[in-house]
């Protein structure tokens, strides 16, 4: 599990993450909702050993993250970050290559060429190992990104905001296949998400935060509540049953 304890975070006079403590159980998928500025993207930055806390710790399976070395880290977890924008010019096949690196230092074995392909198989991908990532559509493009974060092969897998720039039929293909990835290749995934119906939908245990502060942490049922989504957004959601699922809808 991903245990945060009284984590906090400012930027100048700005308190970004203000003393959050939680959990973050194995497996499963984890989602973590808010409103913008809620300190979503910080907390799993600095999960991820991207920034460094001012006050606090996290701990991934007991690993404190600021002192397990970085090749030891990367093997437990990886993080697909929002802004994942590349300027060089890769193939598909090149960047999940990336993933292996951790393992490979950059000499690719037989046996991190068998997880890209993997990974690239398991993404449905294979037909476009070859192309240039700048001659991808935009969800083309965001499974490359996440086959590359899956062939890391690690057991924790944090992304932020994955559904960015996605249409509504690929942001369902891509929650679907994060849920297969935790059933079939037990992954443990914490994603960062602004729309809540897919969080209701598909996420085990739902965070949410706002103005920096936890406000809320629980199953589902517990969480996506017209009393708890009032706290965090401030304003009116109605919540529905359909399929036994919950669906949100905002009204004025």
């Amino acid at each position: 599990m991903i245990v945060a304890s009284q984590v906090t975070k400012t930027y100048g006079d700005t308190l970004v993450v203000d003393d959050v403590t939680l959990t973050i159980p194995a497996h499963g998928i984890t989602a973590i909702i808010g409103p913008n500025g809620a300190g979503k993207s910080t907390v799993l930055s600095i999960a991820a050993r991207l920034l460094a806390a001012d006050k606090g710790t996290v701990t991934v399976d007991g690993m404190d993250v600021t002192k397990t070395p970085s090749d030891k880290l990367a093997r437990h977890l990886a993080i697909l970050r929002q802004d994942n924008h590349l300027s060089a010019r890769l193939t598909v096949y090149d960047l999940v290559t990336f993933g292996r690196y951790p393992y490979s230092k950059g000499r690719p074995t037989l046996e991190d060429k068998g997880h890209v392909d993997r990974a690239i198989e398991y993404l449905g991908l294979t037909e476009l190992s070859g192309r240039y990532l700048d001659e991808l559509s935009g969800g083309q493009r965001q499974r490359a990104f996440v086959a590359m974060v899956l062939c890391q092969d690690t057991d924790y897998v944090l992304l932020d905001e994955p559904l960015n720039n996605l249409d509504m039929k690929h942001a369902r293909s891509m929650m679907q296949l994060l849920r297969r990835a935790t059933r079939e290749l037990g992954k443990t995934v914490v994603l960062v998400l602004h729309d809540i119906n897919f969080a209701a939908w598909y996420a085990d245990t739902v965070i949410a935060m706002r103005d920096g502060k936890l406000v809320a942490g629980g199953s589902v049922d517990q969480i996506i509540t017209p009393d708890v989504l009032r706290q965090i957004y401030d304003m009116e959601i109605a919540v529905h049953e359909l399929a036994g699922n919950r669906i949100c809808l905002f009204y004025e």
